[in-house]
Parts: structure tokens; C-alpha cells; sequence
């Protein structure tokens, strides 16, 4: 089997290092592909073909560099599907998954397509007698992306075509579990022709990592990942003079109050907690019930979780692939054991799942703990799996306490009918992206994807205005043209 290349300055060419892991599917457990362990010579190699390429790609037009964008969204579309079904493949979600997954991602490339007008700087004349102050947008540099696993191909059309529609050439570092997508998505970038050295990507591991955030030329990074990475990530790339956005972990609640409407409380809950089997930082994994709604939404939510059909996602019908790799079946499934010690009701057990022709699949069925004590280890712990604890609380505002306790802030969601519970929710709720009977509180790709508290590191956010900020620094222009100078000539 051969070992996935990288690409470097326009060329596919195999990583210096001779270790590789294999890419494995998680719901047949077949080998797709071997992935490299790419070193900093592949890394300084990529980031010294970017830097090449900067000062020409730099002065090419704002509406000249969009037209490849333009010829990028049409490949994408047009590949959609078979796109999808290599993220199914080697990620494990449903195909339906996988292919909103990639519309989000086209979503982006429409947007930064908007870069001639989001990009435009600012002017104010006479700040003094014939003096003119002016404000810039340039390109910050080289930047690059090291990718999660969970979304191989939406995550970076957060940053990638911002990156390039500001000036900046580009450096992928796709995970190593899940190094497929973007092997296809690349291949998509070599026929829309852009110039040499302009994206780059470079498979590898932590030691690909440490070289991205070493590498004096890369200027500014970006990351999705658990909040103890995004930590040594944004610490790392800071202390050598980078500019980062550092995406981290998530605890996201869920809000039941009694007016809510409790058949779709449950239902967008379920789809929250249990889709993507539960692997994406916006998933609900704590469920608020307010007085009444307490019995109504857990008898629903039990009855949805042992429901849900899992299976390969690749066939008619299934709600919930597998999780990603054995490992990640083996923590969950602990955590799950570790809540029940720590007191919680095993209301729903999806562990020790078997899928009949899937024996060698990592499966872990939906998964509900019921009455969850607060102070447990396991209501504090990002699980990154498909299980949702449940807790009851008497009022709103308890439930908003307990929920601004957690050193997470990536979403909060609330089911209700009142609009001033809504708003009290949305002022007070210490999270960056907000639900208000939503369940996955996505911001479309003209918003920024936020986050607080340990959430992110950073202070500028993925996607939209932010994501333009992000990759250009101002420059101040103060200029003075004397009239006696205009007379000499």
C-alpha cells in the first residue's frame, strides 16, 4: 500500500521520514491508506515554498486571486458526494453528515469570495492642515492550519480560502487519522491552477506540529482540537511571535424549560448529543431539566437514544456511524463506567456495541446518564462521544449558575416558548455561540465560530469578519503633500 504524498510547491512528493500509520475505517476496520510522519525538513520545505510564492501572490489583484475560489466552489460542488464518501470512509460519520459537512465548507468559499469589499481599509482626510491619515489591510504572511479529525473537510475552509483571498499563502497540516479528505480536496487546488507554493499540505504527527510552530517563516497558525492542545498550541506558536487562534474543547448545555416544546426539545437534543456519534465541539452533552420538564424530556430522551439506528454510515438508513479509532472507543466507553461510580442512573449503556458485519468497527451506541451530580468528574469532562448526561434544577437562574461554572464556554442552548427566558438566557448563558431552540448553534460562515473561556485561545475567531482580520495587519498610513511641493512640478 502506498504511503500518502504530501504537497509541496505545486508537486506531490513523499515525506522525508520513513515511519506511517495506516488510515484505518472505523465502522469495517479495513486500511485505507498509510499515512507519514512527515519531519521539520518536510515542514521547512513547505513553509520556504510559501514564503516563495508570498510577494507574487501578495501583489496579485483581491479580485484576481478570488477567481480561483470562484473555479474552487465549482469543483466542490461538483465532487460533493464522492468527497462525502471518503470523509465517511475514514471518518465514520453518515453520509448525510459528511455532505453538510462539505456544504459548510463551500459556504466559507462563498464568503471569502466577498474579500474585495470585506477587505477594504479606511481613510480620514484633514486629521490636520493637509495631513491625511489612512488605514490599510496587507497580508500577514505564511499561515497554516493543523486540522482536527472530527470535520477533515469543513474545519479548514474556516481559514484556507480567507487565507488566500487576504494574500497569504497557506500551509495544511491535515490529522493524521483522517488524512483522505484533504488528500482529494488538494488535488481539486492543483486543477484550479494556482501558483506554486501558494498551498501546500504536509501529513504528519506532534512532530510536524512542533516544526509548524517553530518555523521562524510561518506567521500566524490555526487550530481545532481538545482544550490541553489548543493550551500548548496557542503557548508555543505565542512564544515564537505568532499571531493564533486556538479552538479548544467543549461541555455544551442544554436548557429544558417546562414551556418548552418538548417533542422537539427532544428531538434536536438527540440530533445534538448523538450526531457525528457525538464528535463535534458544538454536541450537547449535559441536559438541563427545569421543574416540570424533568419526567417529559427523559422519558423522550431515553426513548431517542435507544432508538437511533447505528451502523455504517455508508448505508440507507443509519443515524450515527462509529467513533474514530478503538482508543477513543475505549476512553468513552470508560467514562461512561466512571459515571455510573460516580453515581449517575445508566439509563441508556451503549457500550460494548456490536454491529452484525461490522464486528471490527469502533461502535458505541447513544448513551444517557441520568441525574448526574454536579460535582462529578464526568459533568466536567469533555467525553467527545455520544453520551449525554441529565441533571434537574428548580429555576433558570440555577440552571444558568451551574452552567457558567464550567471552564468551557463553546455553546449553551435553551429550549423554551418565552421570549424574555430567551433573553435573560442569551445576556447571562458565559458561552460563545448561543442556541435558542437550536441545538447545534453553528454560526453560518459570514458569522465567527466563537468560543470562551477555555473554549479558545485567541481573540479572533474562524470565519467571516473575524477570519479577515485575522490573516491581514493594518497598516497606518500619515501622509502630508505641501501645495508649494505640487508647484515644483
Amino acid at each position: 500500500m502506498n504511503i500518502l504524498p504530501n504537497f509541496i510547491n505545486g508537486v506531490w512528493q513523499p515525506a522525508s521520514a520513513d515511519q506511517s500509520q495506516p488510515v484505518v475505517n472505523p465502522a469495517t476496520g479495513e486500511t485505507l491508506a498509510l499515512v507519514p510522519f512527515s519531519g521539520p525538513a518536510d515542514v521547512a520545505a513547505a513553509a520556504q515554498a510559501a514564503a516563495r510564492a508570498l510577494p507574487a501572490w501578495r501583489r496579485t489583484p483581491a479580485q484576481d486571486r478570488i477567481q480561483f475560489l470562484f473555479r474552487l466552489k465549482t469543483l466542490l460542488e461538483g465532487h460533493l458526494d464522492e468527497i462525502a464518501r471518503t470523509i465517511t470512509m475514514e471518518c465514520g460519520k453518515t453520509l448525510d453528515e459528511a455532505r453538510g459537512e462539505m456544504r459548510r465548507a463551500i459556504e466559507n468559499v462563498e464568503v471569502a469570495c466577498g474579500i474585495p469589499m470585506l477587505s477594504k481599509g479606511e481613510i480620514a482626510e484633514d486629521i490636520a492642515p493637509g495631513v491625511d491619515e489612512i488605514l490599510l489591510r496587507q497580508p500577514v504572511g505564511v499561515c497554516a492550519t493543523i486540522a482536527p479529525f472530527n470535520f477533515p473537510g469543513m474545519i479548514p475552509f474556516w481559514y484556507l480560502p480567507y487565507a488566500l483571498a487576504c494574500g497569504n499563502t497557506y500551509i495544511l497540516k491535515p490529522s493524521e487519522k483522517v488524512p483522505l479528505t484533504m488528500q482529494q480536496i488538494f488535488s481539486l487546488l492543483e486543477e484550479i491552477n494556482l501558483p506554486a507554493g501558494v498551498v501546500n499540505l504536509v501529513n504528519g504527527g506532534r512532530e510536524a506540529v512542533d516544526a509548524i510552530l517553530d518555523h521562524p517563516a510561518i506567521r500566524a497558525i490555526t487550530f481545532v482540537g481538545s482544550s490541553a492542545v489548543a493550551r500548548y498550541i496557542y503557548q508555543r506558536a505565542a512564544e515564537n511571535g505568532k499571531r493564533v487562534q486556538a479552538q479548544g474543547g467543549a461541555k455544551n448545555p442544554v436548557v429544558i424549560l417546562p414551556d418548552a416544546d418538548m417533542e422537539m426539545a427532544v428531538r434536536i437534543t438527540a440530533d445534538s448529543a448523538f450526531g457525528c456519534a457525538g464528535q463535534r465541539c458544538l454536541a450537547t452533552s449535559l441536559a438541563l431539566t427545569v421543574g416540570e420538564a424533568r419526567q417529559t424530556f427523559t422519558e423522550g430522551i431515553c426513548d431517542a437514544a435507544a432508538s437511533r439506528r447505528v451502523g455504517y454510515g455508508l448505508e440507507e438508513g443509519v443515524q450515527m456511524g462509529a467513533v474514530i479509532n478503538p482508543a477513543s472507543k475505549s476512553r468513552i466507553e470508560s467514562l461512561i463506567a466512571r459515571g455510573a461510580a460516580e453515581g449517575a442512573g445508566l439509563a441508556v449503556d451503549g457500550r460494548n456495541t456490536v454491529i452484525p458485519g461490522y464486528e471490527k468497527g469502533t461502535f458505541v451506541r447513544p448513551t444517557v446518564l441520568l441525574d448526574l451530580p454536579p460535582e462529578s468528574e464526568i459533568a466536567r469532562t469533555e467525553i467527545f462521544g455520544p453520551v449525554l448526561g441529565v441533571m434537574h434544577v428548580d429555576s433558570l437562574d440555577e440552571a444558568i449558575a451551574l452552567l457558567n461554572r464550567s471552564p468551557y464556554g463553546n455553546q449553551a442552548s435553551l429550549f423554551t416558548a418565552s421570549g424574555a427566558a430567551a433573553r435573560k438566557f442569551r445576556y447571562e448563558a458565559e458561552a460563545g455561540n448561543i442556541g435558542i431552540n437550536i441545538g447545534v448553534a453553528a454560526p453560518m460562515a459570514f458569522f465567527p465560530f466563537s468560543g470562551w473561556k477555555d473554549s479558545f485561545f485567541g481573540d479572533l475567531h474562524g470565519q467571516g469578519i473575524d477570519a479577515v482580520e485575522f490573516f491581514t495587519q493594518k497598516k497606518v498610513v500619515v501622509e502630508r503633500w505641501p501645495k508649494e511641493w505640487s508647484r515644483k512640478f
